[in-house]
């Protein structure tokens, strides 16, 4: 049997949610004040959805200049 690693860059609101411990609230309220920019930290889905990016929030939370 082989061992299959997936990267995941992006995931909705709900599962960022849970991985990171900030509310859905507190995730719409940082894209709203501009702390997230989207493309870098979140993208909208062609069905609307908000979609965060993983790798974007490891960059933000490491204070990479350049992810914020």
């Amino acid at each position: 049997m082989r061992d299959i690693a997936v990267q995941i860059q992006w995931v909705l609101i709900p599962v960022f949610s849970t991985l990171t411990g900030y509310t859905e609230k507190a995730v719409r309220r940082k894209i709203e004040d501009g702390i997230w920019i989207q493309g870098k930290h979140y993208q909208k889905a062609p069905d609307g959805h908000i979609t965060m990016n993983m790798q974007g929030y490891y960059k933000w939370v490491e204070g990479d200049k350049a992810a914020a």
